[in-house]
């Protein structure tokens, strides 16, 4: 499986976008469940089938070319507003990047490190170890590439994301991703209650990093990507659970300016699964 993984990195992306589009519809042909959860999350937010059917070709797009993003040569990303993340780090406290499961975000992170690591520091982004040895050894190496730093889901990962920003680096996260259960609040997502990480709106109210949307839109036949940023007001005097309500906007918004790449079959709505990470917020412990 390595030696596929490699392969496939060296594989042109109009190649990996096309077979990842196939899979991406095969999948949703073979799966009733997720077509379900995909028609339904896709009406929470308003969306008929028809308007958001290329996100399914984009969710296949998604998988394959992640080997290519994590171990290849990076493909052509073009940045607008790139003078928000300047003027944010000119500040000096730090940047909190945050993206939804749209588009490419992947890229966001490694073409945000290429352009700033060697002025202010390495973007710090926590990962999930995975539980097979093969898959957990290259993200190992693929997520460290150069100007990234992957921390662990853990107390000494989420201490690590907060140096970074009292450093003035940057530090990115998934705030739609859903947490184990005690690391999160539950908060209206499109309108409807989503279990929603508080991490992120810890760190801002902690630390008063300045906070940037990040939006990486695929482009057709493989030309690569552009990625938009958008900086959010700092929640300075909210309560964490008005912060985290406001970051949900934000996301939604970022959301509908390309609902067609957007992971629709995610299980946004979930129940938290068990599990302690043993984070400050699992601790009552201030961030």
């Amino acid at each position: 499986m390595p030696s596929l993984f490699r392969l496939f990195a060296a594989l042109p992306l109009w190649l990996l976008h096309s077979l990842g589009a196939v899979m991406g519809w095969l999948v949703f042909a073979l799966s009733p469940t997720y077509r379900r959860r995909f028609a339904a999350n896709a009406a929470q937010a308003g969306y008929r089938f028809g308007q958001v059917r290329a996100a399914v070709g984009h969710a296949g797009r998604m998988v394959f070319e992640m080997p290519r993003i994590w171990l290849g040569q990076l493909p052509p990303c073009t940045m607008v507003n790139e003078e928000c993340a300047k003027a944010a780090f000119a500040r000096g406290k730090g940047i909190v990047f945050l993206t939804p499961h749209l588009g490419c975000f992947e890229m966001s992170v490694q073409d945000a490190a290429r352009r700033w690591a060697a002025e202010h520091g390495d973007i710090t982004v926590l990962y999930r170890p995975a539980r097979q040895g093969w898959l957990a050894q290259i993200l190992e190496t693929a997520r460290n590439r150069p100007g990234v730093q992957a921390v662990p889901t853990t107390l000494s990962g989420v201490r690590q994301m907060i140096k970074a920003l009292r450093q003035g680096s940057a530090v990115g996260l998934l705030p739609d991703q859903v947490p184990p259960q005690g690391l999160g609040i539950w908060s209206p997502f499109f309108g409807r209650e989503a279990y929603t990480m508080t991490l992120a709106a810890r760190l801002v109210l902690q630390t008063g990093a300045a906070v940037i949307v990040a939006r990486c839109e695929r482009l057709p036949w493989g030309r690569g990507y552009t990625l938009y940023l958008e900086e959010l007001p700092v929640p300075t005097s909210q309560t964490l659970e008005s912060a985290v309500q406001q970051i949900n906007a934000a996301m939604e918004a970022t959301i509908r300016q390309c609902p067609q790449q957007y992971l629709w079959g995610y299980g946004r709505y979930k129940q938290p699964r068990a599990e302690s990470l043993q984070t400050p917020q699992a601790q009552g412990e201030s961030v």
